[in-house]
């Protein structure tokens, strides 16, 4: 039992005293770059993902 709470008066003295929280500006901008990240993939995936599906309806065509 004294582990266990040793380890949460660690857990919590670490998350109190030595993490470095970023700041509001930087949480903004984090925020950002990850939504624009998101789109940009999205998009990639949306083009692949039309361009195999012509591909396909290419080649079955041509089979038939």
């Amino acid at each position: 039992m004294n582990k266990i709470s040793a380890y949460f008066k660690d857990s919590y003295k670490e998350l109190v005293e030595k993490v470095t929280w970023p700041t509001w500006l930087q949480l903004q901008q984090s925020t950002v770059i990850v939504l624009v990240a998101t789109l940009i993939i999205t998009g990639l995936v949306w083009i692949m993902d039309t361009a195999s599906s012509q591909m396909l309806k290419l080649v079955y065509s041509l089979l038939n």
